[in-house]
């Protein structure tokens, strides 16, 4: 080894691999993956743009092969590969990729489908009229320049960018170890918060987003709230819920169709139409029965034909949750400042570019004011050599070279060497009267801006006022109406925020075919009358359960073997008012032989709130409501059950009520709600009512002060009594007499404590509905037969009655269902529904 000439050098490799890896991470993320905070562009754009500058491919000249623009991108400034200068270009002249083009393209620039463009050789380009904007003024000495590659060349290290193109067109790109992903934005916005900065420097992000709403997508759509968008311009970093704006529309034939005219940023349309399929074919999702994509030029429509039986908002609600048709954008708003990659708010953004722009129009007005300051220098001189023209000639005709009569002028006029020159290089044209007017108009113009380019300079007020100009002639020419719409949400992001809050009624027949429809379709009507048809129905069945809520409330549904199932009001399906609704069995998992008689509203599962659940047989339960709290889809025990019972009714209470359980035979019982004490969920109960043999509960209703209890019978007959009438006795006893069923009415149907303004829905074996007035209906003692409310046939009886709060309007006389066809309900939504129980199941 002493022999040997090599040169060894000891290195620490630990050291050399940190320092190996982080040149080559500063390379990428300084040359390549990030933007620069003052022009939005990542190299590659800026080479790109800054080529077709300088090769003349304006938007008012022609188109160019972008064969030849990407040739020219590698061979003067870009060594890299032609597809990744060819893909930048591509992205440049979407429309759906950025929100203001800076590329005008001619033809296949590839599609919202994921479809690749045409390869280079057939596609042409040229700078867009807003790309021309970011070059204006390079000329002007606006920017610094650094040679190329090769040191052949030169190229500006940033573009003059005349907007806020980071804002404006956003940016994403990942480098070693860190990623961008900054949203684009409406340039409206975007210049009027540029004002409000430069007005008021130390405004606020929550004053900026006064002009800044929040992104606007190229592709449209809907944020879901503000707290995302707050939070990434407050700290440079959040996550934005955007989804695709979506309608449900009635079809022709009757059923609804999903139609999809946005989709969220960056989401290829073709891959959610395939994920939409799969999860059909799959069946994830049910209830569609056609898929078609009929997008086009105009824009984007994704057909989604649902089944009839299918509840649209659900269907709506699981494509949101099981596609990209709702996105997370994650907004990482980190671009190169000042050398370094930084992560930015939205102030600070800003701020760069408006410090920016000052350099640049400082840098402009500087090269302005000298070229003017030349300009006019030359002209004084022009004026001065036409005052003294035959001097001058006679100077020049006797010197016997030009460097001697610039020398003889400069001794004789004091004049410097381009002054001389310009003499010199008079022409003769230039000795006339008019000329010498344009020379002095010239010299007064040049005057005059040399005093407003040195009044800009020297106040930092025109400074900014000129930027804010600058930037608002391109706002009022280019400015467009923002896309992307924001909604306003409380809150974490909830599918149901696109269903709508409206009072419903739930009907469920003896066959369990159940549906939901607004509480407007029953219109009041006098008492009497025969009412509207309510529904469809199969021979014998009939409605056996009537119950009003909000579309957002629980529903409980409690079935006759003592199980408790819990929904959402909008999942049960709509149906039309005759319509006859689905089985419920396609609703709940319901065991052989288990039926659904009993359904109540809660809004809220409160541990100071009780069900109180009466069986046929009398036997009363009282549990707090916070027990029936579950997500379980096979539904939990609410009762245990003696062998030939079953549960009857239920409702929901405070602790501090008095109720009133009524028998078919006509018998009643008032008793206080603390006479049962709280069990557990799963506990039997204790005996409401002491029955008669053949006698059973019909109904069970809590006492409210000022209030009526409305008795109706099989055979349509009722009336109202006074709750007086009935005294408070101790739970387990006979009860007194209610209703004498040996008469004309039959037994009872069901019991009301109802309000002189309340109105009366009943509903008769074959699927009549009427909806009545109380106050129609008399006062009378507890031994009276009552008055007619609803006429039935000899084969028919009543078997629901439910309470509603009073409509606006009544009709004018009774309608007939008998065989004809009905006018339309009205539309006006009642205030239906109360704190009361009593209006929550029949």
């Amino acid at each position: 080894m002493e022999n040997d000439k090599t040169k060894v050098i000891v290195v620490d490799i630990e050291k050399e691999m940190k320092k190996s890896y982080l040149d080559y991470s500063m390379a990428v993320i300084v040359g390549r993956a990030l933007p620069d905070v003052r022009d939005g562009l990542k190299p590659v754009h800026r080479r790109i743009l800054y080529t077709m500058f300088e090769r003349g491919l304006t938007a008012s000249k022609g188109f160019r092969k972008c064969a030849d623009t990407v040739g020219a991108v590698l061979g003067s400034y870009h060594p890299h590969g032609d597809a990744a200068v060819y893909d930048a270009l591509v992205r440049l002249a979407q429309d759906f990729s950025l929100r203001y083009p800076l590329v005008n393209g001619q033809g296949n620039f590839g599609s919202i489908d994921g479809d690749p463009p045409a390869a280079y050789r057939y596609t042409e380009a040229k700078m867009a009229k807003m790309a021309e904007f970011m070059l204006t003024d390079i000329e002007k000495e606006t920017v610094d320049f650094k040679p190329n590659y090769d040191d052949r060349l030169q190229e500006p290290e940033v573009l003059p960018s005349r907007f806020p193109n980071l804002l404006v067109n956003g940016s994403t790109g990942i480098a070693v170890g860190m990623a961008t992903n900054i949203p684009p934005h409406n340039m409206r916005e975007v210049i009027d918060g540029m004002d409000f900065l430069i007005d008021h420097p130390d405004a606020s992000v929550a004053e900026l987003m006064d002009y800044i709403k929040g992104p606007d997508f190229p592709t449209g759509g809907i944020i879901m709230g503000y707290s995302g968008i707050r939070a990434a311009y407050a700290t440079g970093r959040g996550k934005i819920t955007l989804r695709g704006r979506a309608e449900i529309v009635e079809g022709k034939n009757g059923r609804s169709q999903i139609i999809i005219t946005e989709i969220p940023y960056m989401v290829n349309k073709s891959r959610l139409v395939e994920s939409i399929a799969n999860l059909v074919k799959e069946k994830r999702v049910e209830g569609i029965s056609g898929l078609r994509d009929q997008s086009n030029m105009a824009g984007i429509k994704i057909v989604v034909e649902l089944k009839k039986d299918a509840i649209p908002q659900v269907i709506l609600n699981q494509l949101y949750s099981y596609t990209q048709l709702q996105d997370t954008v994650g907004v990482i708003m980190l671009a190169m400042c000042k050398g370094e990659p930084k992560v930015l708010t939205l102030k600070e953004m800003l701020e760069n570019y408006i410090e920016f722009q000052k350099d640049v129009v400082t840098r402009r007005t500087k090269y302005d004011l000298r070229k003017a300051q030349e300009r006019a220098h030359i002209l004084e001189a022009l004026h001065t050599a036409l005052d003294y023209i035959d001097e001058v000639i006679d100077i020049l005709r006797s010197s016997k070279s030009i460097a001697e009569g610039k020398e003889r002028l400069m001794e004789r006029f004091g004049f410097d060497d381009v002054q001389a020159s310009a003499i010199v290089a008079m022409r003769l044209g230039q000795l006339t009267g008019l000329e010498r007017e344009k020379i002095e108009e010239e010299l007064a113009g040049l005057m005059t801006l040399i005093g407003e380019l040195e009044a800009i300079l020297g106040d930092e007020s025109l400074l900014m006022q000129k930027i804010k100009d600058e930037a608002n002639a391109i706002r009022e020419k280019y400015g467009d109406d923002r896309r992307t719409e924001i909604a306003a949400v409380s809150g974490e992001v909830d599918i149901e925020d696109l269903i709508p809050v409206e009072q419903c009624v739930l009907t469920l027949t003896r066959f369990g075919y159940i549906k939901r429809q607004p509480v407007s379709t029953y219109k009041a009507q006098k008492r009497g009358g025969r009412g509207i048809a309510g529904m469809t129905r199969r021979d014998e069945d009939f409605v056996d359960e009537l119950f009003i809520c909000s579309s957002h409330d629980y529903v409980l549904f409690m079935t006759n073997k003592g199980r408790m199932y819990r929904q959402k009001c909008y999942q049960i399906p709509e149906g039309s008012r005759t319509s006859k609704g689905i089985n419920i069995v396609n609703l709940l998992p319901l065991e052989e032989g288990e039926k659904v008689n009993s359904m109540i509203r809660v809004s809220e599962f409160k541990d100071d709130e009780y069900l109180v659940m009466v069986t046929k047989h009398g036997i009363v339960k009282r549990t707090p409501l916070s027990e029936y709290q579950t997500r379980r889809r096979g539904g939990i025990i609410c009762i245990s059950l003696e062998d030939g019972d079953e549960l009857a009714w239920v409702r929901q209470t405070n602790g501090h009520h008095q109720l009133i359980v009524a028998t078919k035979k006509g018998r009643a019982l008032r008793f206080d709600e603390n006479d049962a004490r709280p069990l557990g969920r799963t506990a039997h109960g204790v005996k409401a009512i002491t029955l008669q043999d053949g006698d059973e509960v019909v109904g069970m209703a809590r006492v409210r002060e000022g209030a009526t209890l409305a008795t109706v019978t099989e055979h349509g007959l009722g009336r109202r009594t006074d709750l007086d009438q009935y005294r408070l006795q101790n739970r387990g006893g006979k009860g007194i007499t209610n209703y004498k069923v040996s008469g004309q009415g039959g037994d009872v149907c069901g019991i009301k404590v109802v309000d002189e303004d309340d109105d009366l829905i009943i509903i008769s074996s074959n699927g009549v509905i009427i909806r009545m007035n109380v106050s129609d209906i008399s006062i009378q003692s507890r031994y009276a037969q009552g008055v007619r409310v609803m006429r039935v046939a000899e084969d028919e009886k009543v078997v629901t009655v439910a309470r509603a709060e009073r409509e606006e309007e009544e009709d004018a006389g009774e309608e007939s269902v008998d065989d004809q066809q009905l006018p339309v309900p009205e539309t006006e939504s009642p205030a239906a529904g109360s704190e009361s129980p009593d209006t929550e199941q029949a």
